[in-house]
């Protein structure tokens, strides 16, 4: 049971890389030439999300969990550069994760807060918001690099990395440990569904209130420019916030059965061990998903894949025709 599933989880994380950096180079080179009919401060945010997720998919599927599956023995697994691959690992994670958290709140202050929007949903603003949520999360994952220690030493060459037994032991490792466990992944996914919960009730309400003053509460029918850009705006935001919940719903059921039962993950049985390697499958899956979700919902993004699709072919094309000529 545990080799076929460590068989699955190698092909699953050698797709995962193949797939996962050409489509979120797509969706970085499309969004960043801002013809997608989305406003310069969503585009910011698009962007800065596309960006972490490609990182992770570098970091944490290619030169992390590829390096592991198909070269045990390289020098990503020395000591120090396996804790600086940590450090980097968690940093991009995290990234991804709140830059997710940012993206939903100024989807909420743009829709639910009117006075403020003016001032807050500004491309200068969401640049100094992901810029001040990047450095902070960098920093927070700098103590991690001095967490461990050598598995093994061979030659003198200190090799893999061991969580040190005084993180379990020592107040102020223990009390960091909570803190990053707080902050990934359950402040986020509490922050994301307050967001949109109250965003929901703000356009059922503004919903009901746009339909009274437009008559459409006595049956006459008239368009309504203001909540059909809402509804857009919406779509969006739902969509790559409830599949950022979904594809983290496993791992934060395993992190909550970790609190209640006390039970250390090393000692898990195949059934626990299964259940929390798949919620790391699936986080790292919701890295790839975010492009196919702008495809999905967002038409104007649709036309600049098709466009960025034939542009080859139809350079090709006219370098043909004029050498024929």
């Amino acid at each position: 049971m545990y080799e076929t599933f460590y068989n699955i989880r190698k092909i699953y994380y050698f797709i995962l890389a193949i797939t996962g950096v050409p489509v979120n180079l797509v969706a970085i080179l499309i969004l960043s030439r801002g013809k997608c009919s989305l406003s310069t401060c969503t585009t910011r945010y698009l962007v800065a999300m596309a960006t972490a997720d490609l990182l992770v998919i570098i970091t944490e599927i290619t030169l992390w969990r590829i390096s592991y599956y198909y070269f045990p023995g390289s020098f990503l697994r020395i000591t120090p550069v396996c804790s600086v691959m940590v450090v980097l690992v968690r940093a991009v994670t995290d990234c991804s994760v709140w830059f997710t958290v940012t993206f939903s709140f100024d989807r909420f202050v743009a829709i639910c807060c009117q006075k403020l929007k003016t001032k807050y949903c500004t491309e200068k603003t969401a640049a100094v918001v992901l810029t001040t949520t990047g450095i902070l999360l960098c920093l927070k994952n700098v103590p991690f690099y001095f967490v461990y220690e050598p598995g093994w030493i061979m030659d003198s060459v200190p090799w893999d990395c061991t969580v040190k037994p005084s993180c379990f032991t020592d107040p102020r490792w223990v009390g960091f440990g909570w803190f990053d466990k707080v902050l990934i992944p359950l402040l986020p996914f509490t922050l994301i569904l307050l967001f949109n919960s109250l965003t929901v009730r703000h356009i059922l309400v503004a919903s009901r209130v746009r339909k009274g003053l437009r008559g459409q509460s006595t049956g006459e029918n008239h368009s309504d420019p203001e909540m059909e850009s809402r509804r857009k705006s919406v779509i969006l935001l739902f969509s790559i916030s409830g599949s950022f919940i979904l594809l983290w719903l496993v791992y934060v059921i395993e992190f909550l059965y970790y609190i209640i039962t006390g039970v250390n993950p090393s000692n898990y049985n195949d059934s626990e061990y299964i259940f929390q390697q798949v919620g790391y499958m699936l986080l790292n899956l919701s890295c790839c998903t975010n492009t196919f979700i702008y495809g999905a919902t967002q038409c104007k993004f649709r036309e600049q894949v098709k466009s960025v699709v034939k542009y080859p072919v139809t350079s090709i094309i006219q370098l043909m025709n004029k050498q024929s000529k």
